[in-house]
C-alpha cells in the first residue's frame, strides 16, 4: 500500500509567522507554489498561508493602488494575521488513498505532513497528478492482451 511518504514533497519552502506578506508574496512567485508552510525556530508545524488567503489581504485593483504601493503594505503585515492555524495535517505513515480523499472531500489544496509536532513534507494536488500521469504512461506501456 503506498503511503503518503512515498509521494509527499520533502524539500520545502517555509515561512514563520512573523515573516511578513511582501516575502511570502515573493516566495510564490519566484517558487511558483502555492501553499507555504509556517513553521517556528525548531520546525515545528504552526499553520499554513495559501495563495487564497494572500489574494484576501491584498487590496483590489479596482482600488487604484499602484504595485509599489501594494508592496508598502505588504511589508508591514506579518503573516500571522492572515495565515491559518487550524489546518488538517497527515502523517507520513497514512495511506496515500486517505490523503486523497480527504484532499477531495474537503477541497483542500495541500495536506502539510508532520510527525511528533515536526514539519517533513507537503502532499500537494500537484503531486496527485504526476502520479496519475505516471501511471497513465505506465498503462499505456502494457500491451494489449490477446482476446
Amino acid at each position: 500500500m503506498l503511503k503518503v511518504r512515498d509521494l509527499m514533497t520533502r524539500d520545502l519552502f517555509t515561512l514563520q509567522k512573523t515573516d511578513n506578506l511582501a516575502l511570502a508574496r515573493s516566495l510564490m512567485n519566484l517558487a511558483r507554489i502555492r501553499h507555504i508552510p509556517i513553521i517556528d525556530h525548531e520546525s515545528n508545524f504552526i499553520g499554513l498561508l495559501t495563495h487564497r488567503d494572500i489574494l484576501s489581504a491584498t487590496i483590489s485593483k479596482l482600488a487604484g493602488v499602484d504595485h509599489k504601493t501594494q508592496e508598502e503594505l505588504d511589508m508591514n503585515i506579518p503573516i500571522q494575521e492572515i495565515m491559518n492555524f487550524r489546518v488538517k495535517t497527515a502523517s507520513p505513515e497514512d495511506s496515500l488513498r486517505d490523503a486523497a480523499g480527504m484532499l477531495l472531500e474537503h477541497k483542500y489544496g495541500c495536506l502539510p505532513v508532520v510527525e511528533k509536532g515536526k514539519l517533513v513534507g507537503i502532499l500537494t494536488e500537484a503531486d496527485f497528478l504526476s502520479l496519475t500521469i505516471s501511471l497513465m504512461n505506465t498503462l499505456e506501456e502494457i500491451p494489449d492482451s490477446p482476446p
